[in-house]
């Protein structure tokens, strides 16, 4: 979907500050939320595509805020959705349950079960609609739900550079309704190609595209 999540191409948001010695988390609710989204994941009880469709579809006016805070709020809207939290717990941050009724599993397992679970590449033997080489447009695409097409490159051509093989079509994914597998390419677009003549004609950007972003150019 079009959001305010889709930043990539726009400008006067002032410049990126980088922090001298930024340490990897800067307060420990942001440590503990990656350790409990991850655990998620790994358990399955939700998957990426559905998660980053909740991360898209916050308030414009919340989604600037600190990053870790998208993460808990897209993890709390799936756990209720899917009655894995009551509003009650939610709203009172007490468990209903007892802690002997919560499966647990050992943090040092979970980098091995999101290894093993995150890929989403597929074995069907799909027909690839493009080869390497080929001249590719991104479709000018505006879906009401989740998309990997960022909107700077829709409508911009390209040369297809590498096929990846098979994999599940996010935008379909996220709303659970089939993993429709197709192809995955690498395609070069140009930096002239998407940002006009004042870009550098040395420079281009290599995006991962599903067949059904992309249109013979």
């Amino acid at each position: 979907m079009d959001g305010i999540h889709d930043m990539g191409g726009m400008d006067g948001f002032g410049a990126v500050e980088r922090e001298a010695e930024e340490p990897v988390f800067h307060a420990e609710w942001e440590r503990r939320a990656v350790g409990m989204v991850m655990s998620m994941f790994a358990q399955r009880l939700f998957h990426l595509d559905e998660y980053r469709q909740k991360i898209e579809r916050m308030a414009p006016i919340a989604y600037p805020g600190p990053y870790y805070a998208r993460w808990i709020h897209a993890a709390s809207e799936l756990l209720l959705e899917k009655g894995l939290l009551s509003r009650a717990e939610f709203e009172s941050g007490a468990a209903a349950g007892k802690a002997e009724d919560v499966d647990l599993i050992a943090a040092a397992t979970v980098p091995d079960l999101l290894r093993a679970r995150i890929s989403g590449r597929e074995t069907d033997d799909v027909p690839a609609r493009f080869k390497p080489s080929d001249a590719v447009r991104a479709r000018n695409i505006h879906p009401q739900y989740h998309t990997r097409t960022p909107r700077y490159v829709r409508g911009k051509t390209g040369l297809v550079e590498r096929d990846y093989g098979v994999f599940t079509l996010p935008d379909s994914y996220a709303k659970n309704t089939g993993k429709t597998p197709q192809h995955v390419y690498s395609v070069r677009v140009t930096a002239r190609e998407l940002w006009g003549p004042d870009a550098s004609e040395r420079d281009s950007l290599y995006i991962d595209m599903w067949d059904d972003y992309l249109e013979p150019a």
